[in-house]
């Protein structure tokens, strides 16, 4: 092949993958212009509780999100379950709740969205006290994986959202394992712009999860259900749920938590209240 063509090709090939950002960019605005189907605003009202919660101009914001994350993001249903707007806009609608007013995009690393009828079984490796490797089964209501998908019981995806003040929902809690997951393996420490936000994170955050820690020990009662006191992680996603649904009682009982919270996902559901 001539030096020049193979030239071309390679400037050809720089441009295109130089250029995906702007096509994308189009691409997502397109379908932010179009019309939001009334079956799905239906679908909100119905199954999205918080939906109602927000002001105009996010649930504006939202649906916009929701248009792009269903054009872009790939949903299986597992076990017989049929793929319908309906488990659609349900689930979109939790996770693009979470990236509100945030300029990173709509979860470029998930490509994936697995859903069950119910709670699922899975088997996983763990080691117990003294140091002995056992295989097990777990029945799971949730988990997102870091390479691109997140797994969802439908029921329990919508027992979650139909309580809105609860604190517990699954959806909001897996999502939130994929913001964690954009450095890497989750660890409770997501994306944060500046080193001084890092910083504060790792403090209040490191505080808090030692205080939940304890009352767990003790067997006291906390605001935050006690699987976040398995690690670091889950600690996110738990009171990442908490913030969403239950904003009132968490900046009353955690002030500066709270604040962390609210500076990370530029959003203040304090003022949905």
């Amino acid at each position: 092949m001539p030096a020049f063509i193979i030239i071309c090709l390679g400037l050809l090939l720089v441009a295109w993958f130089a250029g995906q950002p702007w096509w994308q960019q189009r691409s997502r605005q397109a379908l932010r212009q179009q019309p939001f189907p009334a079956a799905w605003r239906d679908i909100l009202r119905q199954r999205v509780p918080l939906y109602a919660r927000l002001p105009a101009d996010l649930q504006l914001q939202l649906k916009q999100q929701i248009q792009v994350f269903v054009a872009e993001k790939t949903f299986l249903g597992c076990q017989g379950l049929q793929i319908s707007d309906e488990v659609r806009i349900t689930i979109a609608a939790h996770a693009c709740l979470l990236i509100l007013n945030r300029p990173s995009g709509c979860y470029p690393n998930l490509r994936q969205i697995l859903v069950y009828p119910d709670s699922f079984v899975v088997e996983r490796d763990h080691t117990d006290g003294i140091g002995l490797a056992h295989r097990g089964r777990l029945v799971l209501a949730g988990e997102s994986w870091s390479q691109g998908q997140v797994v969802l019981s439908w029921q329990d995806t919508c027992d979650g959202a139909a309580v809105p003040d609860d604190g517990q929902n699954v959806a909001i809690h897996e999502f939130a394992h994929q913001l964690d997951q954009e450095t890497g393996h989750a660890n409770g420490a997501p994306l944060l712009a500046r080193e001084a936000q890092r910083q504060s994170w790792q403090t209040v955050l490191g505080r808090e999860f030692a205080t939940l820690q304890a009352r767990v020990t003790r067997g006291a009662p906390s605001l935050f259900s006690d699987y976040g006191a398995t690690d670091p992680a889950e600690f996110f996603a738990v009171v990442s749920e908490v913030f969403f649904e239950q904003p009132l009682q968490m900046a009353q009982e955690y002030p500066a938590l709270y604040q962390e919270f609210r500076q990370y996902y530029q959003l203040d559901p304090l003022n949905w209240c």
